[in-house]
């Protein structure tokens, strides 16, 4: 390879060096030169994070592969080259199992023998990331000098230098070191991360950077499943309590009963089976987050004394007379609309107005487009190493299932039922199969939705007009859970996932109801 083509690939990018792109348009231009430099068919860039490699952009692979995050351990070829300081190509007929393999755009088989090298990233003489290129053409990159490579590698080395000096920049008004941390987090699969491109999304993640800078209690609202938790992670990481814990109840997990001790403590002897002095969960929070979820269950005389400690920052363990002081910031979420409860005098105005103080609203999957793609791609990978796969993927006919999909449950939803899917897939295979691929019969969409029409008003005896609205809507949710209990034979689990559920939720719902 001649010097002219490497200066005419390279030209653009110190171009860029000196504009202000957003990190992934800078990455997506990246990417464009590499295949104008070394055409090929498919090609990504990958950054480390800890034992997991994070694709940032890719050209030429299926957009879940944006999703996925790959355990460098469970990859022999990305080991191989983040040991090597410089490119690798692997032979065409390598044994060594490709992790793209299934994923490259056009292709519907077997990733047997092609070309395929990749390149080490360097910032700050620390291993940042990967390049990776493959082409289909098992000689295509016969002729190539694999100097040209590293010179190419040390500018896209220096473009993510920029973009990291750039968005170090964005941050200096906030603490770096909490800021670093939330980004350390974020990057995290572990950690719960908010995978999508959506705007629907990225408007979430703004509001999410701008209360988090707040000391504000936040009230997150949003159907079941869309991960209102998560967001609750997000606000608190990206608050100046980051370094501190973030205690969590779910509200209706526990009767009323029990709700009291769990939040402020008590001591020995405050009730049978007290057998010794216990902090609740605002003392264990001190000095960082406490998030209450499923908040619209609590009881009106919990509610009342939940109040007051918000508005003096002090409460009395259950049996004890003694005041503690406790600095916590408050992170509430519920599916129910409060402000309704409110207005029907099921729910205190006083506490509500405290906990909305800034509402925060999570858009459910059917308003985020393509992430459902994208955290497919992240769930396909989770379920690819627990079930011992060297490649899970999708056919197109079941994306195109996955995206034409209403998907009441959201995100848990989805996550479900990639892993029934994957599980029953493998056991339809018979033998482990090279690429094992989902397809829309392996979903069973048609069956999900089928027990939604099941449910439908329609199908459920309507109660008689002469009752309030509220009898008429109990009435209704209790005929409709027998009804669901029935067809899964009084199988509370199955019931709760086909009702959209919480199995705890559920099983209190059904309670107030008095269904036994």
């Amino acid at each position: 390879m001649t010097a002219k083509p490497l200066l005419t690939a390279l030209l653009p990018l110190v171009s860029d060096l000196s504009r202000d792109l957003p990190e992934r348009e800078r990455y997506r231009r990246l990417l464009q030169s590499l295949r104008t430099l070394l055409p090929c068919d498919a090609t990504a860039l990958l950054r480390l994070e800890g034992e997991w490699l994070v694709p940032l952009a890719v050209d030429g692979l299926s957009t879940d592969t944006l999703g996925r995050r790959f355990k460098v351990s469970e990859h022999p070829r990305f080991e191989i080259l983040l040991a090597s300081p410089s490119p690798t190509r692997f032979d065409s007929d390598t044994t060594l199992p490709d992790p793209y393999d299934g994923l490259v755009e056009g292709l519907h088989e077997d990733l047997h023998v092609h070309d395929c090298l990749g390149c080490p990233l360097f910032v700050d003489e620390r291993p940042w990331g990967l390049l990776t290129l493959d082409a289909l053409d098992p000689q295509r990159f016969d002729s190539l000098d694999l100097d040209a490579l590293q010179a190419f590698a040390s500018m896209a080395a220096a473009t993510v230098t920029v973009a990291k000096r750039i968005e170090h920049l964005a941050m200096r008004a906030e603490d770096e070191h909490r800021r670093a941390e939330l980004f350390r987090q974020a990057s995290t699969p572990q950690s719960g991360e908010m995978i999508g491109q959506s705007p629907a999304l990225q408007r979430l993640g703004d509001e999410i950077r701008l209360v988090g800078s707040s000391d504000l209690t936040v009230l997150i609202t949003g159907e079941t499943g869309v991960g209102k938790e998560l967001v609750a992670q997000a606000i608190h990481q990206a608050s100046a309590r980051a370094g501190q814990p973030m205690i969590s109840l779910n509200c209706a997990a526990l009767p009323d009963t029990l709700v009291e001790s769990e939040l402020f403590g008590h001591v020995r002897g405050a009730f049978t089976g007290a057998t010794s002095d216990r902090r609740g969960k605002f003392e264990l929070a001190n000095g960082g987050t406490l998030f209450l979820d499923e908040v619209g269950e609590l009881s009106l005389s919990v509610q009342a004394k939940l109040l007051r400690v918000l508005q003096s920052g002090q409460l009395q363990r259950l049996g004890s007379d003694r005041e503690h002081e406790v600095d916590v910031r408050l992170i509430a979420a519920t599916n129910r609309d409060l402000a309704e409860e409110v207005r029907e005098g099921r729910y205190r105005a006083d506490f509500y107005h405290r906990l909305s103080v800034y509402p925060l609203q999570v858009p459910p999957l059917r308003e985020r487009g393509a992430d459902v793609l994208l955290l497919s791609g992240y769930f396909l990978e989770q379920n690819r190493s627990r079930l011992g796969l060297n490649s899970l993927r999708l056919s197109p006919d079941a994306q195109d299932a996955l995206m034409a999909y209403g998907w009441p449950g959201n995100v848990r939803e989805l996550e479900h039922l990639i892993g029934r899917a994957s599980l029953r897939a493998l056991g339809q295979a018979g033998k482990c199969p090279a690429i094992l691929t989902l397809t829309p019969a392996d979903l069973d969409l048609r069956t999900a939705q089928v027990g939604i029409e099941a449910i439908a008003p329609d199908s459920v005896e309507m109660p008689v007009a002469d009752v309030d609205l509220r009898q008429a809507t109990d009435a209704f949710q209790r005929r409709l859970i027998q009804a669901c209990l029935s067809r899964h034979r009084h199988n509370w689990a199955a019931a709760a996932r086909e009702l959209a559920l919480d199995r705890a939720n559920l099983s209190r719902l059904a309670k107030r109801l008095g269904i036994k």
